[in-house]
């Protein structure tokens, strides 16, 4: 009751405002959460694609090595097999030369000399420089030829000797060729091979002997070639 006996009048007005209702913890805590999960998501994304990229470097940089080390040890065998190849050469079962023609060779006038450069093929027979011969190393029954190359307009003459110690003075004649050319006034390129069977002693020497050195050609060194081997 107010003072004097009347009511308590109370004023209401009607365009107040209420104060805010403060937002539901519940909501807010949901929203970060779900945040919170994106992000860990992305993070466990980028941090695995990393992982799988390393991965791949790791085993790209392992096959070039297991690469580079299969390759050079494919070469080192192949090295190893040639070398042993190499080593293990069969030698002839019997004696052998062939020689050849080359730029180091100086022919006497009629007497042909060989190439001691052109790697010659020399198995217990030997070459004799100075007198431009092989010298047979074991008695036995051989094959002797010759080949030779030559231009000449006149007749030209190709044979193969011997010179034995059981015969003095002049050397023996074993092969022989003649040819005769149809070209007077100009010179004509032509070959001759002689070929044939002969017992030799130990110490035996056969040579090579034409009418003219000169008239040989010398283009290539396997024009001109001279050897023997024990049949």
């Amino acid at each position: 009751m107010a003072e004097g006996g009347h009511p308590s009048v109370y004023v209401v007005d009607s365009h107040a405002t209420f104060p805010p209702v403060p937002p539901r913890l519940s909501q807010g805590r949901r929203r970060a959460g779900v945040g919170q999960t994106l992000l860990f998501i992305l993070m466990s994304v980028a941090l695995c694609g990393m992982t799988i990229e390393a991965c791949l470097i790791y085993r790209l940089y392992q096959t070039e090595s297991v690469t580079s080390a299969s390759v050079s040890k494919i070469i080192a065998e192949q090295d190893a097999t040639a070398a042993k190849l190499h080593s293990h050469v069969i030698s002839p079962s019997k004696p052998v030369a062939h020689l050849t023609d080359g730029q180091d060779v100086v022919h006497a006038k009629e007497i042909m000399a060989w190439s001691t450069d052109a790697e010659p093929r020399l198995y217990e027979i030997e070459y004799k420089k100075s007198t431009r011969s092989l010298v047979i190393q074991k008695e036995g029954y051989y094959y002797v030829y010759s080949k030779v190359s030559f231009t000449d307009k006149d007749t030209f003459h190709h044979r193969v000797d011997l010179h034995t110690e059981k015969f003095t003075g002049k050397s023996i004649n074993l092969l022989k060729s003649r040819k005769y050319s149809n070209h007077f006034k100009h010179p004509e390129q032509s070959n001759s091979y002689l070929g044939g069977v002969f017992h030799f002693s130990k110490g035996d020497a056969i040579f090579v002997k034409v009418s003219n050195t000169s008239k040989i050609v010398r283009q290539d060194p396997s024009e001109n070639v001279f050897g023997a081997y024990m049949i």
